[in-house]
């Protein structure tokens, strides 16, 4: 069922968490709530969850006819970033313990607690593990059981809060993976909130990026990220180096490179910066149509090689992300100089506050 935000205030004392925001979820998407710290994802989470109140608008759960005041008796699953876990119970009695507690008329009998546990054991891969206390597990075992805990009441909305933030880089990753594909199979409205760009852009069906308590930007991982509406999205999402210039009939003059802008064709004359990805900085030794730019440092990852660079005539410091196939044929050392081109930018006619 899809979730309808409207006009939602919230203030902590003089702190403007959230500024009337005006949001929809659909039914049965993923949503990553992404922003840095501060940017009110968390507080938007909350309210989604009715633990906090919003000092004005209100959340409706459309085809329920319900506010979130209005939600109850597990229609709402809730995952939170440090499991919290009853130490003393078992995984099997953490799973069913929402189960368990639910006054008698709804309570299902002993044989469904025990049957929709175990298929959910299945479900999160820890059937063997029914027996076992949340000490004897890891950190992404236990985050599993959360989850499980979570769908066992049968929510018809589930909500993450940072979900992976405590587990490590290798662990993060293949649950997020795991995630994916649990939600590909159970299809339920999911809401989570993550500062993990590459988290938020591998795992949802849409990102909804905050700044300052309002939405910058909205749309699937694609456009967020290839079509950025704004700056502060541009190089939140990403590594991104920043070429300034001005606006000229249509183009932005960028040193002695022109890069293409259409949609400036209107501004005749205008100061401009171009937003450029690393692996969009081209380095050639051709001085046509180049920056001239020294090399300061090369680092290989395996993967990519990071070349970083100083500009000549500003000093400013460029990075450049090359294949290592490119890198090898390049043969580029330090103390070099070589020219910089610009494969892709995207132009912005005022350098906004990021």
């Amino acid at each position: 069922m899809p979730i309808e935000i409207q006009n939602v205030n919230k203030r902590f004392g003089e702190f403007q968490a959230l500024s009337n925001v005006n949001l929809t979820i659909p039914d049965g998407e993923l949503v990553a709530l992404l922003g840095p710290s501060g940017s009110g994802k968390t507080t938007l989470l909350r309210i989604i969850a009715g633990l906090e109140t919003p000092d004005e608008g209100k959340v409706n759960f459309i085809n329920t006819n319900k506010e979130v005041s209005q939600i109850r008796n597990g229609e709402v699953g809730f995952v939170f970033q440090h499991y919290a876990l009853f130490r003393h119970m078992t995984i099997f009695e953490n799973i069913s313990f929402g189960l368990d507690v639910r006054p008698k008329k709804y309570k299902p009998k002993k044989e469904e607690i025990k049957d929709k546990v175990h298929k959910l054991l299945k479900l999160v891969q820890l059937e063997s593990f029914y027996n076992r206390y949340p000490h004897e597990l890891s950190g992404g075992q236990r985050q599993r059981v959360a989850l499980a805990r979570a769908l066992a009441i049968e929510p018809k909305f589930l909500l993450l809060d940072e979900p992976f933030g405590a587990l490590d880089a290798k662990v993060r990753k293949e649950l997020r993976t795991w995630l994916r594909r649990l939600h590909d199979e159970i299809h339920i409205t999911s809401v989570f909130v993550t500062h993990d760009q590459e988290e938020a852009l591998e795992v949802s069906d849409s990102i909804v990026i905050l700044k300052s308590g309002q939405i910058e930007q909205m749309g699937s991982p694609d456009e967020v990220y290839n079509k950025p509406k704004t700056p502060f999205v541009f190089h939140f999402l990403g590594d991104v180096n920043l070429f300034h210039g001005r606006i000229e009939e249509g183009k932005a003059k960028i040193g002695a490179l022109d890069v293409d802008s259409p949609e400036h064709q209107h501004i005749k004359d205008s100061q401009a910066v171009a937003y450029v990805r690393p692996y969009d900085v081209e380095i050639t030794r051709d001085k046509d149509q180049g920056i001239a730019a020294d090399i300061q440092y090369i680092h290989s990852t395996g993967r990519t090689v990071r070349v970083e660079l100083k500009r000549l005539d500003t000093g400013t410091l460029i990075e450049s992300v090359l294949e290592p196939e490119t890198y090898r044929l390049q043969n580029l050392l330090p103390g070099e100089t070589v020219y910089l081109r610009i494969k892709k930018a995207k132009v912005y006619v005022e350098d906004f506050s990021i």
